[in-house]
């Protein structure tokens, strides 16, 4: 059996070989660039290692992701039909009208992404935990891709590869399938391919993404286009990007952030109303992509909802959560405790977190905050809605990266393992992120991205 550790310590001693670790850097650093390996003006990478998984390891990670997903499943469906329980996440009124408006197909979560930690011991033992779940437009797919077949192309992976087998989690074509299942069950035949539109605003630092998602799907045979809300037009029942006729939207704009500008009256929601189009994300993914949706999970009053295994999985892999309000509920041993005054009391096990917000912002981290602007926080978000989480192990690794003076230095980061989730029901590879700080996201100005390999000792 391949032990992680090893391989890992391996890896790095490679690093501390000859001129390894340059020529590696010199391949990756014009790479990331040549290949729109960019986040706005920020190169996705700044380490020399890929994250490895061992085959036991990543059965475990999918296994146990698939599992949960069936738990926010369920609880998507719940919501579609209780209206009593979907106000737990804090729908607004014009969120409400568009989750009525039919999607033309069965899943509510085409693509998705649960963000988590993956504790990982030389024991053996895993802790697992899942913090938020990106419903709406997860990003990271291609970027996965494309920086894996990057890494391949090192000294540094070739050498390894002399004595570890390594296959990359490759992610774009389980998006391919379930952007192409959807489209085809809401046509209701397969005759025709797609005529795409990837929907976003302009200089969002995600674009690089929409260009080699672009390429892969051209590569396929499908045509997309990259555009804007304000560049779509629907008239005489169609919708039209520019001048040219679109059937589908690949939906990277947030939901809020369209509702923002245009409220109810944009093109895609007209053409969604007379089945002109198919889109993916459905609005319907809102109901989980809110912070709110992990306290409905893990709320007592809602474990009527949930099997037995399904309540084990919550109690394992999602920290305790709640909206922040004034009642009454149980803590995580089962315990009655007021509230507010015990998340007061609490802050340092505690993170607060806006109920709809996206790249970190607005998350108050308990232990780095003082007591006094923690209960400001806490006072301020009954009135706009937030949750409060239970603090999750976090899972540390060191990595190698090039100092600006060309020595190889290796420390730790912060990990965070986000499996990519796909037809709302499989597990298909996953975004890495690393960070030095707490609030590990890319998009909060910090991190750095790796692609994951499974590896297998040879012989």
């Amino acid at each position: 059996m391949t032990n992680l550790s090893t391989a890992v310590g391996h890896y790095h001693d490679l690093c501390h070989t000859g001129n390894l670790a340059q020529q590696s850097w010199d391949v990756l650093a014009p790479g990331m660039r040549e290949r729109n390996l960019y986040f706005g003006d920020r190169p996705l990478c700044t380490v020399l290692r890929p994250l490895f998984h061992t085959e036991p390891q990543y059965v475990y990670l999918a296994t146990r992701t698939e599992l949960v997903l069936g738990v926010f499943r369920k609880l998507t469906a719940a919501m579609l039909t209780d209206r009593a329980l979907r106000a737990q996440v804090g729908l607004t009124d014009a969120e409400e009208t568009l989750i009525q408006i039919p999607t033309g197909y069965a899943t509510n979560i085409p693509t998705a992404r649960l963000d988590s930690f993956f504790a990982r011991s030389s024991q053996g033992n895993h802790a697992l935990t899942f913090i938020e779940f990106n419903g709406e437009s997860p990003a990271g797919m291609a970027y996965n891709d494309v920086l894996a077949e990057l890494f391949l192309e090192t000294p540094l992976m070739d050498q390894f590869q002399d004595r570890y087998a390594v296959a990359p989690l490759a992610v774009r074509e389980h998006a391919h399938d379930a952007l192409l299942r959807v489209y085809y069950e809401w046509r209701g035949n397969r005759n025709k391919l797609p005529d795409m539109a990837i929907v976003d605003w302009a200089g969002v630092p995600t674009t690089s993404e929409f260009h080699l998602f672009r390429a892969y799907f051209a590569e396929r045979g499908i045509e997309a286009t990259i555009c804007t809300p304000d560049d779509l037009d629907f008239h005489n029942g169609k919708l039209f990007a520019g001048e040219r006729e679109i059937d589908f939207v690949y939906k990277r704009v947030l939901t809020t952030e369209l509702l923002q500008k245009y409220g109810l009256d944009h093109p895609i929601i007209e053409a969604l109303r007379a089945g002109a189009i198919c889109m993916a994300n459905p609005f319907t993914c809102k109901l989980v992509h809110k912070k709110a949706s992990f306290a409905l999970a893990s709320d007592e009053r809602n474990a009527y909802l949930f099997s037995a295994d399904e309540r084990e999985a919550v109690r394992q892999h999602i920290p305790w959560t709640r909206n922040v309000e004034e009642r009454y509920t149980l803590d995580r041993h089962g315990k009655k405790i007021d509230l507010l005054p015990w998340a007061v009391d609490n802050q340092e096990r505690l993170v607060l977190k806006p109920n709809d917000e996206y790249g970190g912002k607005g998350v108050l981290i308990g232990w780095e905050t003082g007591s006094s602007e923690w209960e400001r926080a806490l006072e301020q978000a009954l009135a706009e809605p937030s949750i409060v989480q239970e603090r999750a192990e976090i899972a540390y690794e060191d990595f190698p990266h090039m100092t600006p003076g060309g020595h190889i230095e290796i420390g730790e980061r912060l990990v965070d393992c986000d499996p990519f989730l796909f037809n709302g029901d499989s597990v298909g590879g996953c975004l890495t992120r690393l960070s030095t700080v707490t609030l590990l996201n890319v998009t909060a100005g910090g991190g750095s991205v790796v692609p994951s390999f499974v590896v297998k000792s040879r012989g």
